[in-house]
């Protein structure tokens, strides 16, 4: 990725030429920015103005406009004919918002609402973005960041984030992006892996019966909104006895006859739910049948046809699951629950730490190099296998993207036979924890080795800033393929703070020495 002119970038379209013309090249200038106000006495925000600016040195050296440039081609070519050139510079503007705001709203954490409003009083934000243009300031509603968020395909942005990491050997681009004389060594590997929770209440077996009534409720009143009814009572009765219903199971515990109690509390939620559930099988096929005469477009229609679906298709699987469980006293499966109405591809976790002994989500691994840069990544849809099958498959991915590794550290969970045979034969130093003692006790009398387990301890604190700082806990993306999305960005947001915090700091110590 060669450095950008400041004055502006050039775009080489895709639409098609006669034989012998030139290939089109668009000029596109980019916003005429105000010079940033001087802030004095306020520390912290002096320190996040400069990684803004360092982030936006590395943008600008050509990560960012790679990217927009891959989705205008993208565009472009999913059109008929020939695409104006002012419509071309227009849509190159909206993909850089998007870049910029994608970024600058997972470095501060905040969700679609809260930025929103951040970047419409923040002068710095606004800067960051390039919405301020002289003679107007260009608010961004919240809506239009949920679009922003998914404007890029995410395996672009995981392509990108890769070659960025592999330019960064080079010297130039590391002088440029990291402040070292000499590129950035990609070959040291320290791996984990974590537990990305999802954004769902505790999985209770009668709180999901709760949760399909209310939604089914719910949907029920928005269709009776547009004037289609069907004969039933007051949609209010429902929720009002499911939560009745839900405060007799919770004090439950508190009665001698608690066992028993709760059976009969349950008895009568089931009943509940599948009245619930015909109405809104009923409601659902009205909708179906007499859409017209609402107010919704067809594709309004569909979507609260398919919130419908949605519970009803899983409805009669929590109800056998909770009398299962609470009736019958018989244990479920963990690859059998259902732990959302809401998310399907989250999974039970027993990864035994100290604040959590039980998760709920997807499992995360996560590969990052000496200096803190993610270089390797991976979310699970289905349940994460064992940490010591994921050592071959992220090596063949590095070494695809970055060149040889000299390196590979883990804890004890990355640890076999079969992976310190694979090692060696890859030539690879071997730094992971062994499982045996005594395995273990010969190993510490080696410098390297030892150094690397130090190092190591480094990686639980890299995962705890991705997970807290960038995802959040819990992630609220919903689906596994927005979730996916919303790693790639943190991935790509995370590296670039680590890239700024690292120029900042070698520049701090050219100018002590």
């Amino acid at each position: 990725m060669a450095p950008l002119p400041e004055i502006g970038v050039l775009y080489s379209g895709n639409s098609p030429q006669t034989p012998g013309e030139h290939a089109k090249m668009i000029a596109i200038q980019t916003e005429f920015r105000p010079a940033l106000p001087n802030v004095y006495g306020a520390a912290d925000y002096r320190e996040f103005r400069e990684v803004l600016l360092q982030m936006d040195t590395a943008l600008r050296a050509g990560l960012g406009e790679d990217l927009v440039q891959r989705w205008l081609e993208k565009w472009e070519s999913a059109r008929e004919g020939v695409v104006a050139p002012g419509r071309l510079v227009l849509m190159w503007r909206y993909a850089h918002y998007a870049l910029r705001c994608n970024v600058a709203r997972h470095l501060m954490g905040l969700p679609f609402r809260e930025f929103s409003v951040r970047l419409a009083d923040s002068e710095l934000l606004q800067w960051f973005c390039s919405i301020n243009t002289f003679g107007q300031r260009k608010a961004i509603s919240k809506s239009s960041l949920e679009r922003f968020d998914k404007w890029f395909d995410v395996r672009d942005v995981e392509r990108v984030i890769r070659e960025q990491l592999a330019s960064l050997q080079r010297p130039d681009m590391a002088q440029a992006l990291a402040g070292r004389d000499a590129g950035v060594r990609l070959d040291e590997i320290f791996a984990d892996s974590t537990c990305v929770r999802a954004n769902i209440h505790y999985p209770v077996d009668w709180v999901l019966l709760r949760d399909a009534t209310r939604s089914l409720i719910a949907a029920i009143v928005t269709i009776r909104r547009q004037g289609l009814k069907h004969r039933m009572p007051t949609p209010g009765e429902f929720v009002t006895r499911i939560n009745r219903l839900c405060i007799q199971m919770t004090h439950s515990r508190r009665r001698k006859d608690g066992r028993k109690y709760r059976k009969k509390v349950l008895r009568e939620m089931k009943q509940l739910s599948k009245l619930v559930q015909r109405h809104g099988e009923r409601y659902r096929d009205l909708l179906e049948a007499r859409w017209q005469e609402t107010d919704w477009t067809e594709k309004q229609t569909q979507v609260v046809i398919k919130r419908i679906d949605n519970v009803l298709e899983k409805l009669p699987k929590a109800i056998e699951q909770a009398h299962e469980r609470i009736i019958g006293e018989r244990r479920v499966k963990n690859t059998d629950k259902v732990l959302s109405l809401y998310e399907d591809d989250v999974h039970v976790l027993v990864r035994g730490k100290a604040d959590a002994e039980v998760e709920f989500g997807n499992g995360l691994y996560l590969a990052e190099q000496r200096d803190g840069l993610i270089v390797d990544w991976e979310l699970f849809r289905d349940h994460p296998p064992a940490d010591s099958r994921l050592v071959k498959k992220s090596l063949k991915r590095i070494e695809a993207s970055y060149g040889s590794v000299a390196t590979y550290c883990g804890d004890r969970g990355f640890d076999t036979k079969a992976n310190t045979t694979y090692l060696e034969s890859e030539n690879v130093f071997n730094g992971i924890c062994p499982k045996a003692p005594a395995v273990m006790a010969e190993r510490t009398g080696d410098l390297r080795f030892m150094e690397l387990q130090r190092r190591r301890g480094q990686t639980e604190a890299r995962i705890g800033i991705f997970k807290n700082a960038y995802l959040g806990r819990p992630l609220r993306s919903k689906g596994f393929e927005h979730k996916r999305n919303t790693v790639a960005w943190c991935v790509l947001t995370h590296n670039l703070w680590v890239l700024a915090r690292t120029k900042i700091a070698s520049e701090q110590q050219r100018m002590a020495a």
